[in-house]
């Protein structure tokens, strides 16, 4: 029977209403308050209330002020500490370390409402106030940093968090089991020091003497001087992240402090999985935010279903086998299909459940059967380099629970849009989920993650060979034409991951020019803390072997890798250009089709000489309408007489005026037609076309000057032939001779 659904205390008016005098725990949070299970704090606090302790929220609280952190008064049993769903650098920071504008984890996007490295000031910000309660940190950012690391914004060493932050013990991983043990343990009166005994921990202590089959790593001081001594010790804590396998791991610091990470908790099994889930979660977020225009990240999850966790794909730049382990989690599909009728209910709801996975959606079971037993392989990963012999590919389990959630009554379409693992899916002999899943649950494309096409980059980043993915391609498209269905695939790629350089980032664009398509994004690769690729990033060596590695750490070289993958960007034209006169590559500079951009488009001399002949000629033929203007008044006042004696001289007079007047108009078309083309130059054809009607309109504008010259001309001959006729009414003698003085006064003015 579910619980009455409410909202943890966030204030002390909650308090008093519910009869609460003291909380048994704090729960500082570096995110909005969302009472949903894809929210850590959420999931922890309906927990630890389920095993009858109370919990209460201080979400975003302002770190400048120290009564900030005591609004909730003194808890019993001890604070705890979560940064958020994702690290506070990664949540403020892009990978140039530019600051973010929003962020969807608080109300209204409001970005600036935690710190950096949210955990380590929270922590002392409580130890300022309270100097004996128990501090327990945990969420991702606690759990990636719990031993000593790399901090990619600093660009420095650090120490484990466990230190920085004066907490007491981090809870690392999922967490579940673990803090339910650590509550026990504080509730049974055992003190926070003595808490050395429960799995996915990390303590402090100053004796190791009771630590069974320990692993000693290099100290903090020997990594900091040798960054060989890190990678050495990355590789140690890699091969032990299995609950069966791991043994305690012990990280020396000045002192004589040691911080001792214990061996992870073991998975959830599916009865523990569905009770998590069918907690009485609110499904939304804290009503105070409401005013604020909410919390932005419930639109991603609203209408999704998480089926598992845990992930054996093992790509080296993802944090998932320090976190969340490889061995795969999941939920029964009675769980699953009671969560959906919840999602049916919701006011909000049309009938589309967004997605059903997890980190890789098609992972529903371990990849083979000894992983229960005997753990997972140390020095062997399930899909890389090749699918392991004993890898148990099947997507049946999956295939028959989206069937039952397609056939809900309500429900109009179920997508799957977490990851997709490709060389997974055609590790499987039977292709019928493959094809349902082109059939039923794309919406017109399908998201993948190849990342590169260069093998010796892929190698690094432990995914498959390119040709891999090729063959998921064909069978794509063969899938698709069966079904009647015209649907893309969009691949994800990375640049300038550890390996790749301006040769293979080329090679990525060569391809992509080969196949017609250029992704409208790409991610740069980010060095988040506890990863493979960071350490190579950090160390430039690969710590499961030793081998160095290529790193790009420059910010411009980034800028053209990233820029090469996006070739036909205008903005990117300089980048591309400089990257492939860097490498070499000037072939791919051309017209021919296999080039990757034409030439000349970044001449801007060229582009300023082609305004500057336009503006010349305007001025020219402004000039020359001038100087006509001036002729024809000048044979106007040379005959004043005869042309007030004839109405047609004064006529043609006015005519020889706007005959200039319209070469003005000319001129100034010619300036606007000039503007027009520089305008028009968009690209590298497209600059070659604008150059060849510039010319073309320069050659007009030149034959327009001629022409109005000639009726100019014309305009005289006629002023002079009126005046002789004029002149014919009076003497022939004087006649003569005025019409020659005239002839000869417009001679030299011309």
């Amino acid at each position: 029977m579910r619980q009455e659904k409410y909202f943890m205390p966030v204030c002390p008016q909650d308090l008093t209403e519910r009869g609460i005098e003291q909380l048994d725990f704090v729960y500082v949070i570096g995110d909005a308050y969302v009472d949903h299970p894809s929210f850590g704090h959420a999931v922890i606090s309906r927990l630890l209330e389920s095993h009858g302790y109370s919990v209460g929220i201080i979400s975003q609280p302002d770190w400048k002020k120290d009564d900030s952190i005591s609004i909730l008064g003194r808890p019993r049993l001890a604070f705890l500490i979560a940064a958020g769903n994702m690290d506070s650098c990664v949540n403020h920071y892009s990978v140039s370390k530019k600051r973010r504008q929003t962020d969807a984890y608080t109300p209204g996007g409001e970005m600036g409402r935690r710190p950096d490295y949210a955990t380590v000031v929270y922590g002392n910000l409580i130890r300022r106030t309270y100097r004996d309660v128990p501090i327990i940190i945990g969420g991702i950012e606690a759990s990636l940093r719990r031993m000593a690391h790399y901090d990619y914004w600093s660009d420095s060493f650090k120490r484990s968090v466990l230190l920085d932050s004066q907490a007491d013990l981090i809870s690392y991983g999922m967490g579940e089991k673990s803090i339910i043990e650590i509550a026990d343990a504080l509730e049974s009166g055992i003190a926070v020091r003595d808490i050395s005994f429960i799995q996915g921990t990390v303590y402090k202590t100053k004796d190791i003497s009771g630590i069974y089959e320990g692993v000693m790593l290099p100290s903090y001081t020997q990594m900091k001087e040798d960054k060989v001594r890190y990678a050495e010790s990355f590789g140690i804590q890699y091969e032990n992240t299995d609950f069966i396998t791991a043994r305690p791991l012990i990280e020396p610091y000045p002192n004589h402090i040691y911080v001792i990470q214990n061996p992870p908790q073991p998975p959830l099994n599916t009865a523990e999985m569905d009770r998590v889930y069918a907690l009485p979660y609110r499904r939304t977020y804290h009503p105070s935010y409401e005013e604020r225009g909410g919390v932005p990240a419930i639109s991603e999850i609203k209408f999704s279903l998480i089926s598992n966790r845990g992930c054996f794909g093992g790509c080296s730049f993802c944090a998932l086998t320090f976190h969340q382990g490889r061995t795969v989690q999941t939920r029964s599909h009675e769980s699953i299909l009671e969560e959906a009728n919840l999602l049916i209910g919701d006011p909000d709801f049309k009938g589309y459940i967004h997605d059903v996975g997890g980190p890789t959606a098609n992972f529903r079971h371990p990849s083979c059967e000894k992983q229960m037993t005997h753990g997972v392989c140390k020095d062997k990963q399930c899909l890389f380099p090749k699918p392991c012999r004993n890898l148990k590919a099947d997507h049946s389990d999956y295939l028959a629970l989206l069937k039952k959630l397609r056939l809900l009554p309500g429900v109009k379409k179920v997508f799957i849009r977490s990851g997709i693992r490709f060389d997974y899916l055609l590790a499987d002999p039977d292709d019928t989920f493959f094809r349902e899943l082109v059939e039923h649950h794309i919406s017109g494309q399908l998201k993948v993650a190849p990342e590169h096409i260069a093998d010796a980059v892929l190698s690094l980043m432990g995914k498959p060979e390119h040709s891999v993915y090729e063959q998921f391609q064909v069978k794509y498209r063969q899938l698709n034409q069966k079904a009647g269905k015209n649907q893309f695939l969009v691949p994800y790629l990375m640049s300038s991951h550890p390996g790749s350089t301006l040769k293979e980032a080329i090679a990525l664009a060569e391809y992509l020019k080969g196949i017609g398509y250029m992704p409208e994004q790409v991610q740069d690769f980010y060095p988040t803390p506890s990863t493979i690729s960071t350490v190579m990033y950090y160390t430039g060596l690969d710590p499961r072997n030793g081998n160095k590695v290529y790193v790009c750490r420059n910010p411009h070289e980034k800028a053209m890798q990233r820029a090469l993958i996006q070739y036909r960007n205008p903005k990117n034209y300089d980048l591309v250009y400089e990257a492939l006169t860097i490498a070499g590559r000037k072939d791919l500079i051309g017209f021919e089709k296999h080039c990757l951009i034409r030439p000349g488009k970044n001449n801007d001399r060229e582009k300023q000489q082609v305004q500057e002949n336009h503006k010349t000629t305007g001025r020219k033929s402004m000039k020359s309408s001038k100087d006509t203007m001036r002729s024809s008044k000048d044979t106007l006042r040379s005959d004043k007489d005869s042309m007030r004696s004839d109405k047609d001289t004064m006529r043609s007079g006015k005519d020889t005026m706007r005959s200039g007047k319209d070469t003005m108009r000319s001129g100034k078309d010619t300036i606007k037609s000039g503007k027009d083309t520089i305008k028009s130059s968009k690209d590298t054809i497209k600059s070659g076309k604008d150059t060849i009607k510039s010319g073309k309109g320069t050659i007009k504008s030149s034959k327009e000057i001629i022409k109005s010259g000639k009726n100019t001309i014309k305009s005289d001959k006629n002023i002079i032939k009126s005046g002789k006729d004029t002149m014919k009414s009076g003497k022939e003698k004087n006649r003569k001779k005025h019409t020659i003085r005239n002839v000869h006064k417009k001679k030299d003015i011309r």
